[in-house]
């Protein structure tokens, strides 16, 4: 992974952090995306890069604008863009179809299926030019079991699925793959303060689930394209 930049949109939560560190021992330069300021401060803290191998930017990422400068700003700066990991995303549940109004669908859509939409068309044509990339992007369990009581969210990462094989189709004969991981709850302090009364024993942890992204992200996955993988253990 010598010289290789890696974009990484909402990248300073808990799963970006924990892969940023997985990856940062490696050659790799890093442009991530942030929403919240005090999760960014909390990020840089714990990353500990220095600053040519960091860009840090506050960009909405359902704003295709936006999204679209970043990208050629990450490019024009290093050269080049080889992967790209899509890890904004949002759940909200206690809806079922009938009873989910157009506020609640469109934030899901928004949160999960549009933020990847608009970060991998815009990375599409820099990994093209750089003859090599890979693409991460996060589906979830529920589009496997689609419980009730979360419409919105289950057709959203329904979406990014689809999304993943259908840019992994496109990409077929070149260098660059797309491939999903499968997660289901992840154990980081939001999850636990959400759900205060659950049973977090078996939740995977954002590192055990970043070694898998790392593996993805590598030169020695080039034989997964269009794969959805599950990363929730017995959660």
């Amino acid at each position: 992974m010598s010289e290789k930049v890696a974009v990484i949109t909402g990248g300073t939560g808990g799963l970006g952090t924990a892969l940023v560190k997985r990856l940062r021992d490696r050659d790799l330069k890093f442009a991530v995306t942030y929403l919240v300021p005090d999760e960014a401060a909390a990020f840089e803290e714990a990353i500990d890069l220095d600053e040519d191998r960091l860009i840090l930017r506050r960009v909405d990422a359902i704003n295709a604008e936006a999204v679209n400068s970043f990208m050629k700003e990450v490019a024009d700066t290093w050269g080049a863009i080889h992967m790209l990991c899509s890890l904004v995303g949002g759940w909200a549940g206690g809806r079922d179809v009938e009873e989910t109004d157009d506020v609640r669908f469109e934030r899901m859509l928004d949160l999960n299926l549009r933020s990847s939409f608009y970060a991998v068309r815009a990375a599409v044509p820099h990994l093209r030019q750089a003859g090599w990339g890979r693409i991460l992007l996060v589906g979830s369990k529920a589009v496997e079991e689609t419980p009730p009581g979360q419409a919105a969210f289950n057709i959203a990462k329904a979406g990014v699925v689809a999304l993943t094989k259908t840019v992994a189709q496109e990409l077929e004969g070149t260098d660059v793959t797309a491939n999903c991981l499968m997660p289901s709850v992840i154990d980081t302090p939001a999850t636990r303060a959400a759900l205060p009364y659950a049973d977090y024993v078996h939740w995977p942890t954002p590192e055990e689930i970043a070694d898998v992204a790392a593996f993805i992200l590598s030169e020695e996955s080039r034989v997964m394209n269009g794969a959805t993988v599950r990363v929730y253990g017995r959660a």
